[in-house]
């Protein structure tokens, strides 16, 4: 009897140490040397992703991640997606981490006021991303965020992109102010595209709209800078400054050699933009200039607007521009 309580003495401090061991190797420190991103196809099994785990160093065995899985935490499934390990992330961590669902977030990033040929190019350039798009229409892009996983279709992204835009525009017509200048909704996006690329003041955005929606109404000419250079770049940096020859050109977008809006939008405008085309500030102003310090100076009349710009003119002669 003796003999049989030592041998189950053993027994249970053997059990202890195989626990103790197995605790150790679940929660201990892991052998991936550097952070990794690693990707859970959808339908993925736990043996499979443990196998690929151990290929990309993330564990030391499948066959002991697997079983501890199943013994620490394998109730709760693991979930399809790209992650980010860290280095020497634990095993038990590992499985936490597939099992939250916690994927690495990608994003293509559109700011207000960039023309369609720019967005093109940062969807060609991100990367996981697959197939390729054309340029899409100038204005039916909303400047967001917009967050994808590897080996998503960038002509999904783009759709996603204009839906929203599509979206956003018609919420916002819905609550449009009575009597604004313009008439449809696709006037507001051409008038918001150049309120977008004339201030990037939030302040002085309303009042920029309606400076231009007064000009519209009265039949004066816009004489926006930024549809002289649409035409010519279709939207990128001119980088130099505007010909007297280009100001004259006669096309669809020039508001200085014609009356109305131009032919299309010049550029993909926000949000911001949008409402405040929708909802101008009440200004009897018809013109703005610069005032030196990323904003305009605004006025009711030519001879006010002829000295703000002898003003501005002098400001740039003393900064030696």
């Amino acid at each position: 009897m003796r003999k049989l309580g030592c041998l189950g003495l053993l027994a249970a401090i053997a059990a202890v140490l195989v626990l103790f061991f197995a605790v150790q190797d679940w929660g201990g420190r892991g052998p991936l040397a550097g952070k990794t991103s690693f990707t859970v196809p959808d339908g993925a099994s736990l043996a499979a992703t443990a196998d690929r785990l151990q290929k990309q160093g993330a564990i030391a065995s499948a066959y002991r991640f697997k079983l501890l899985a199943r013994v620490f935490g394998a109730s709760t499934g693991i979930k399809a997606g790209e992650y980010r390990i860290p280095a020497h992330l634990s095993q038990a961590d590992i499985l936490k981490l597939l099992q939250g669902g916690k994927t690495l977030q990608r994003f293509v990033v559109v700011p207000e006021g960039l023309p369609s040929v720019l967005v093109r190019e940062r969807l060609m350039m991100a990367q996981g991303l697959t197939g390729a798009v054309d340029v899409p229409e100038e204005g039916s892009i909303l400047p967001d965020s917009y967050s994808h996983q590897r080996g998503e279709a960038r002509s999904a992204i783009l759709a996603r992109m204009q839906r929203d835009m599509r979206e956003y525009l018609a919420a916002a017509w819905s609550h449009r102010k009575p009597g604004i200048a313009v008439t449809t909704p696709t006037e507001a996006l051409v008038l918001a595209s150049i309120v977008e690329k004339e201030t990037g003041k939030a302040a002085e955005r309303r009042k920029v709209a309606a400076v231009y929606s007064n000009r519209l109404k009265r039949g004066i000419m816009l004489q926006a800078d930024p549809t002289i250079i649409y035409p010519i770049t279709r939207g990128k940096p001119l980088g130099r400054r505007i010909f007297l020859s280009e100001v004259r050109a006669r096309n669809d977008y020039n508001t200085y050699a014609m009356t109305g809006l131009p032919k299309g939008p010049i550029c993909n405008p926000g949000r911001a933009s949008i409402d405040a085309v929708l909802d101008p500030e009440n200004t009897s102003a018809l013109y703005f200039v610069a005032d030196g310090t990323g904003g305009h100076v605004f006025a009711d009349t030519l001879a006010q607007h002829n000295a703000n710009v002898a003003k501005w003119r002098q400001l740039r002669r003393d900064r030696g521009i």
